[in-house]
């Protein structure tokens, strides 16, 4: 059996859809009034923090909207603990209970087919969130969807911070040789993700005029505690030369933050430091903008990381999967394409952390 999480809400004011084929009419032919609906969600790790708090800010929207409107939103969340035949199994289980609509945070970015043929089949809706497929298997079908960003713009924006930090502050470069040594801390072998968020925010540092030199890298899967083994290994092999720790998401500059810790590389407390307090400790950049990264930016421990939009694209998804439920035009969503909603990222630092922060 699936592991799952069931959220269920009720409550407020009466509303009359019109739902044509997808709720269809009474046998006298009067239109039916919809008084509940059914949102599947299966994500490819519960314990990833941020797919964590996006579902948490999900489940608040779908309470408010409910609250909104009168209809009863129910929504039931899958983990599909990275196991895309477990994830399959689950949109199959979530189609048979009689979801009005499937939102997909899928496991392996390139095997959709599967859910994508299920959903086509059932004439169900398929949002696909945060871990985007390849556009030729959103194209299978004119009732597939993605909700996220673009993940070039996150690497940029990484990249940005990470060469304004190296040109403000003359302790990142310990050597004094004018070039950036970096490590990277990548999320997953061969995802697409992970792969342009590197690519891109080393090339950013290049075009903002700072040489680089790249001493290691390591796969650490999105996940803290290996990030924090990967870059005690780092260390270990390249003691004292480490300038800049370059992390995919939060999690992983985390997880290299408990590496420094527990390191001979101590860190002076100096509470709300926003730079280096020791010559010794690297610059560590990330990306997502979790709670727990944005306290470590506003420490110090963190000197930026890249917020993206988990309480936007929660009501993007939300408002999508409403209206496709109860058969509301999508004209106002403003899809791209008739297919995609993306939300900006921001760059966060010490100056304006706070902003971000609950």
């Amino acid at each position: 059996m699936s592991q799952r999480m069931l959220r269920g809400m009720a409550a407020g004011l009466g509303a009359l859809v019109s739902l044509g084929s997808m709720a269809g009419c009474g046998t006298d032919g009067q239109v039916q009034k919809v008084t509940s609906i059914k949102i599947g969600v299966t994500v490819y790790d519960q314990y990833d923090t941020f797919v964590s708090q996006m579902m948490t800010d999900f489940n608040e929207y779908a309470a408010e909207q409910e609250e909104q409107t009168g209809i009863a939103i129910n929504v039931e969340v899958y983990n599909a603990a990275g196991s895309q035949s477990t994830q399959n199994s689950q949109v199959e289980e979530m189609l048979d209970a009689g979801c009005n609509v499937i939102c997909v945070n899928l496991v392996d970015r390139t095997e959709p087919t599967t859910i994508i043929d299920m959903a086509e089949k059932n004439n169900v809706p398929v949002i696909f969130f945060n871990r985007e497929l390849v556009e030729e298997d959103l194209e299978r079908w004119d009732r597939v969807y993605y909700v996220g960003a673009k993940a070039f713009e996150s690497g940029i924006m990484q990249g940005e911070i990470a060469a304004d930090a190296f040109k403000e502050n003359p302790d990142a470069d310990k050597n004094g040789d004018g070039v950036f040594q970096y490590v990277v801390l990548e999320g997953e072998a061969g995802h697409q993700d992970a792969i342009v968020r590197t690519e891109y925010a080393v090339s950013t540092i290049i075009d903002n005029g700072v040489e680089v030199e790249k001493l290691a890298y390591g796969i650490a899967n999105w996940n803290r505690a290996q990030a924090q083994t990967k870059m005690t290994q780092m260390l270990a092999e390249y003691d004292g030369e480490i300038e800049l720790v370059i992390a995919n998401n939060d999690d992983m500059a985390l997880g290299a933050i408990d590496a420094l810790k527990t390191s001979h590389l101590n860190r002076a407390d100096r509470p709300g430091a926003s730079d280096l307090s020791r010559e010794e400790w690297p610059v560590v950049v990330g990306i997502d903008g979790t709670d727990v990264g944005l306290a470590a930016v506003a420490s110090g421990e963190m000197v930026g990381t890249v917020y993206n939009d988990k309480e936007g694209q929660a009501q993007a998804m939300l408002d999508l999967a409403y209206a496709l439920s109860v058969g509301d035009t999508l004209d106002d969503l403003n899809l791209e394409n008739g297919k995609y909603i993306r939300l900006p990222y921001s760059k966060v630092g010490s100056r304006d952390v706070k902003n971000y922060m609950k």
